[in-house]
């Protein structure tokens, strides 16, 4: 035993005298480099060294499909003087003073001394043997071209000294603009469009010899063949419109601000591309509104009752209902297995339609329904294939990194918690996840007659214009459901703008159609607590008859003005359509398709307006109409498929009938008579408050417009 712990302490000792040796030699070595050479080692490190160093290369631009420009690398440089190579014929004071005072509106503020100064600092420095010299650094491309062509500098960098070292900094032309789609890259991090494209868009790196000017301690860019100049990266053309994306990004703040919300996210997609036009996200932050994350992509959540359309398209597909079958919905009250569901809002309705009870977003019908039919083992996996089948449960594989996988439950699968209450609720909304834009996807394929495209932000990657790949529109699937369904559930999301919840809503100038959805947050299966809180949200497509866009918008956490999708996003959504109708024209009907309503639909009737206006609208349609010799004001009147142009009198003592009229017409006659004019509403006069033929004496009338 004696013998081992001898042995074990000899190994510990001399293990401990090696440590002591190794000790020694470092610090005998630090005291010879400092001490014993410090002067030569002193010396040496006051030499110039010349080092080779990485030139990074122009990354590409980010652009739009009109050539804006979203985020592109704007050059800046560094300017300096190599003070030895002036000849002095070159070096004159003339020469030196015209140098001198070109360069003090680019240097005043960083040399902090008058031109007399500055150029007495270039002459000691050049008198004491420097060669280099930092003249400014992070000179702007314009700047650089004026000063390159001062006096001296004009000789370039061998005769001239000239040297300036080129760099480039990001820049965002719209500033804030799709901030975080379009994203960034900072080391190891790559986000949005930025990080996704990065390996196209940074290019390809250079190498540059430059001296390490010990006496000023600056790196200088020189001349050596050996360099290798950077390959500039390659552009990238987004689908995203600038115009649309500017309309989303201030309606979603606008929103965010009135209804001091915590998250908002909108997206606009092109119905039958699945081109992405804008995309914003605003998160509330302690200093307000910030761009902070990409909740559209990043962020699944319950998305409430919007999820209602992939029910009700299940029970379209099995046939087992049909939109004017009836339900009961026993005043907006169920039970299912002990828990209590119940509707938003108070209706007092029993028996009602299939179709209204989706319009009214009841959440008792929509879930009985599924209950009734799927509410068995076997069934409930059928439900579940729906959901699959409506691709659901897939990513749509958006060219930004951290999409979201959605969630769907397996039927009756312990490891999902499926309990007996899970179908219902799943029906409306809740223990399903998806992020928005999975979700618009599916009703973007719904607008699109069945068809789902992928979601897709990039159309083609270019190199100084000339196209390298081109992205074209993808079809993911190309029916997600029977042409019958998709045609019956276009007719209920019409019927939720027309006489549903976001009735109020409705549009006189276009149709949209959508679905509201409200998700409570924190919620346990419906039982109201004071803090409980609340996603609004609004997906849907515009216009309803040839959609063209579809958009969704979730609001998360409202605290004020409203808490239902109906409320919060709907509001958000119609700003979106209204401003896209003004400045898109691809949404306004063809020439042929407006004839073809107004001749076989509905010819106007009692439209009143000036009689050239008149003229101007029937001549380009090329509608049949007869005439008696109306002059001024006329009102247009149908007969079968024939419009007759009859005369509307105005007579300068009497209030005249305006009715039938827009609102410049009606202002032009009644302010010439000398009426006082108020209204409220838009289209055309539909009543008037002042009965035609009352004597006008400087009365007030008000007009109502729709």
């Amino acid at each position: 035993m004696s013998q081992n712990k001898n042995e074990v302490l000899y190994r510990v000792y001399i293990v401990l005298g090696l440590l002591v040796i190794f000790a020694g030699f470092i610090f005998y070595n630090a005291v010879k480099i400092n001490v014993l050479e410090g002067e030569k080692w002193r010396k040496e490190g006051e030499k110039d060294h010349f080092r080779n160093h990485v030139v990074k290369a122009s990354r590409g631009n980010i652009m739009t499909e009109d050539g804006a420009l979203l985020a592109s690398s704007l050059p800046f440089f560094d300017i300096f003087f190599d003070l030895t190579r002036p000849s002095r014929e070159l070096w004159t004071n003339s020469n030196l003073d015209s140098l001198v005072e070109g360069l003090m509106p680019y240097i005043g503020d960083d040399w902090m001394m008058t031109d007399y100064a500055f150029r007495d600092s270039l002459i000691k420095a050049r008198n004491a043997g420097r060669q280099y010299m930092l003249i400014k650094r992070g000179v702007s491309y314009a700047d650089y071209e004026k000063i390159k062509q001062l006096p001296i500098f004009r000789k370039g960098q061998m005769t001239g000294g000239f040297i300036a070292e080129e760099n480039f900094k990001r820049e965002r032309p719209y500033g804030m603009l799709a901030r975080r789609t379009l994203g960034y890259v900072l080391n190891d991090r790559k986000v949005g469009l930025e990080g996704f494209f990065d390996k196209a868009l940074r290019g390809s790196d250079g190498k540059k010899l430059k001296v390490y000017e010990a006496a000023s301690k600056i790196l200088v860019p020189v001349n050596d063949l050996n360099s290798i100049k950077p390959k500039s990266g390659d552009d990238i053309v987004t689908t995203l419109n600038v115009n649309i994306q500017d309309v989303v990004q201030k309606a979603l703040l606008r929103g965010m601000e009135h209804h001091d919300a915590q998250t908002g996210t909108v997206i606009v997609m092109e119905v039958k591309t699945g081109k992405i036009k804008a995309i914003s996200n605003v998160g509330k932050t302690s200093t307000g509104w910030y761009e902070d994350y990409n909740y559209a992509i990043g962020t699944k959540v319950e998305p409430g009752s919007t999820f209602k359309l992939a029910s009700m398209m299940a029970l379209l597909e099995d046939g087992y209902v049909d939109l004017d079958d009836s339900i009961d919905l026993e005043q907006g009250l169920h039970t299912f297995y002990e828990e209590e569901m119940r509707d938003a809002s108070f209706h007092q309705l029993d028996s009602t339609t299939i179709r209204k009870a989706f319009e009214i977003s009841s959440n008792v019908g929509i879930a009985k329904l599924i209950q009734k039919y799927y509410g068995n083992t076997d069934d409930a996996a059928k439900f579940i294939q729906h959901l699959r089948d409506f691709r659901l449960d897939q990513l749509v594989g958006i060219e930004i990194n951290g999409e979201d996988k959605p969630y769907v439950k397996q039927a009756y699968n312990a490891d999902d918690n499926w309990s007996g209450i899970s179908l219902p609720w799943m029906s409306i909304g809740y223990e399903v996840e998806l992020t928005p834009l999975q979700l618009l996807t599916f009703y973007n394929a719904v607008a699109n007659d069945g068809r789902m495209m992928k979601p897709y932000l990039v159309t083609q990657i270019q190199h100084f214009g000339e196209p390298l790949k081109t992205f074209k529109p993808t079809v993911i699937k190309k029916q997600i459901a029977k042409p019958e369904t998709i045609q019956k559930v276009k007719e209920l999301l019409e019927g939720v703008v027309e006489t549903g919840t976001a009735k109020k809503l409705k549009s006189d100038r276009y149709k949209f159609a959508g679905k509201t959805g409200t998700a409570q947050i924190n919620y346990y299966k419906f039982d109201q607590r004071d803090n409980i809180k609340y996603r609004a949200s609004f997906a849907g497509y515009f216009p309803a008859e040839d959609p063209v866009y579809s958009c969704i918008v979730v609001i998360t956490e409202p605290r004020q003005n409203g808490r239902y999708g109906s409320e919060v996003a709907g509001p958000i959504f119609r700003q979106i359509a209204d401003k896209c109708f003004i400045q898109q024209k691809d949404l306004y009907p063809k020439e042929n398709e407006l004839k073809e309503k107004l001749t076989k639909k509905q010819l106007p009737q009692l439209d009143v307006g000036y009689r050239k206006d008149v003229d101007k609208i029937l001549k380009q349609l090329n509608l049949k109409h007869t005439d008696s010799g109306v002059k001024n004001w006329a009102v247009l009147t149908a007969d079968t498929d024939t419009l007759h142009i009859a005369p509307r009198y105005i007579s300068r003592d009497l209030v005249p009938n305006v009715v039938g009229m827009g609102l410049r017409d009606a202002l032009y006659v009644l302010e010439n008579l000398g009426l006082k004019v108020t209204f409220e509403g838009s289209g055309k006069i539909v009543q008037q408050s002042l009965k035609g033929g009352t004597k006008i004496r400087g009365q007030k009338i008000n007009l109502k417009l729709r």
